[in-house]
């Protein structure tokens, strides 16, 4: 399988071409994202069948294990392909309890640049998002220290692109009165459609929207209406969830992640579902 017959084919961020299908690394680390992967070759496995598959867009963040699966990364497909392309974020660390403190600080943030780049072992980052808000969301307030700060790495030549993830509307609009965004990376799915109107407004300004958590948040019934339409379709959920996205926007870029190689190719074949417009109708209810 290329790249141009992956569900979705692709998008362009800023100046670098990638498949709309991607893959997110978060799941490679340990449990509740923390120390190394259980089954090391396994997650090597899944990197490398993941760009044998076409995909050229890989998510991952240093704070994943920590560092672990940057390492795995790096382990898998270093040299990288010039067609591999790889967005981390920054502005949240680890602590000893699992947690996700903020990060933001100038001095925070050059650090968790030049720890991306030494462990994946590039000289630029391609894409750069500031984690903003906490483990509960996206939370009010001004990102133009933080962001300055990596729009000042940018110059440098250490980030190719920004962009951010976990952010109010309010927050993106302030983040481009600084500098050029190529993506936007927030929560969003067939149960939660607060972002309808950030994604079309970014769809117009050729931005991409990275959603995740594409099956999070579900009541018990909105999961009922979503099994429905899966086995109608003789599929799965998560599969109708990820074609559901795909043709929701063309500017929205999947990072579903799996720490297995068939799961990885049930994603691949699930997202290139068609789904009909009876399909969609009845999608479309469960998050209003």
């Amino acid at each position: 399988m290329s790249s141009l017959s992956l569900p979705g084919g692709t998008w362009t961020l800023g100046d670098l071409t990638v498949t709309r299908l991607g893959y997110g690394a978060m799941q490679l680390a340990g449990p509740w994202v923390m120390g190394p992967p259980a089954d090391r070759a396994g997650a090597l496995a899944v990197l490398r069948e993941a760009v044998d598959l076409g995909i050229t867009h890989i998510d991952t963040a240093d704070a994943y294990g920590p560092r672990f699966t940057n390492e795995v990364i790096r382990e898998a497909l270093h040299p990288y392909p010039a067609s591999l392309h790889i967005a981390t974020k920054v502005g949240a660390l680890r602590d000893d309890r699992g947690g996700w403190p903020p990060a933001r600080r100038p001095d925070q943030l050059r650090r968790a640049v030049d720890e991306n780049l030494e462990v994946l072992r590039l000289e630029t980052l391609d894409l750069v998002n500031l984690r903003l808000g906490n483990a509960e969301g996206p939370q009010p307030g001004s990102l133009a220290e933080a962001f300055e700060t990596l729009v000042d790495l940018q110059r440098q030549g250490l980030i190719r692109h920004l962009g951010v993830s976990n952010a109010t509307p309010e927050q993106v609009a302030e983040a481009q009165s600084i500098a050029p965004i190529v993506s936007v990376q927030n929560m969003y799915n067939l149960a939660h459609r607060h972002d309808d109107e950030l994604i079309d407004k970014l769809a117009a300004q050729n931005i991409a929207y990275v959603p995740f958590f594409p099956l999070g948040g579900f009541t018990p019934l909105q999961s009922g209406a979503l099994s429905a339409v899966a086995a109608r379709l003789n599929s799965t959920p998560m599969a109708v969830a990820l074609a559901w996205l795909l043709q929701r926007s063309p500017n929205i870029l999947l990072i579903a992640g799996t720490s297995s190689v068939a799961h990885l190719r049930e994603n691949v074949a699930g997202a290139g579902i068609t789904l009909s417009a009876e399909d969609v109708a009845a999608l479309d209810r469960i998050g209003r």
